[in-house]
């Protein structure tokens, strides 16, 4: 594959197929997670696998779907964080094509760098639109702590984001990884950037 198939806009019908796909397994995912009351947000694990898979830019259009679909059907200010989970399909994409998931070591390692990045991304959101929290139980109470000891805003509110994102993007990269892994080879290989990431 050419290196500059990495940005390409000229999607195969299989890259089609998998954007709807890929937004109904973030949905499952998000729906496990509030059934069984977890601390982690397991919505991104389509938007993942769909960047592991096709690359940044189908990983990023799943990941802008998703939250217009979170924005009309759960709340209005889903549509911001968009912007996170775009964010989040890029770097996976980017880094899948760069060999980062060709073991189960790298996959933790692209794991933390993309729960950083979505903690970055999101904290600024939070302050904005949530006065700092997630609204996650484990990240709230440190937030709380921390506003309690005087400590910066936006501190907090990124340590919220980070006790929060770092372990769901972990574990998110990981399910992905495994699912991907075990996908047959003629299933990947309908997808542009399997060549590269298979050579890698």
């Amino acid at each position: 594959m050419k290196k500059n198939r990495l940005w390409t806009l000229q999607f195969s019908t299989a890259a089609f197929v998998l954007i709807p796909a890929a937004v109904g397994i973030n949905f499952l995912g998000k729906l496990f997670a509030d059934v069984l009351k977890l601390p982690l947000w397991i919505d991104a694990i389509g938007t993942v696998l769909a960047s592991m898979l096709a690359g940044p830019v189908v990983g990023a259009i799943v990941g802008v779907v998703n939250n217009i679909v979170y924005g009309f059907t759960t709340s209005p200010v889903s549509f911001v964080y968009a912007i996170t989970q775009a964010a989040i399909g890029l770097a996976v994409g980017i880094m899948a094509y760069k060999g980062w998931i060709s073991n189960a070591g790298k996959a933790i390692v692209l794991g933390l760098v993309v729960g950083f990045l979505a903690a970055t991304v999101s904290t600024p959101l939070n302050i904005m639109f949530w006065e700092g929290t997630t609204g996650n139980i484990w990240g709230d109470a440190l937030f709380a702590t921390m506003l309690a000891k005087d400590m910066p805003l936006w501190l907090a509110s990124f340590a919220d984001s980070i006790v929060v994102d770092v372990p769901d993007k972990v574990v998110t990269v990981l399910l992905s990884f495994l699912i991907f892994k075990g996908l047959p080879k003629n299933v990947k290989l309908m997808y542009d950037n399997q060549g590269e990431i298979e050579r890698l």
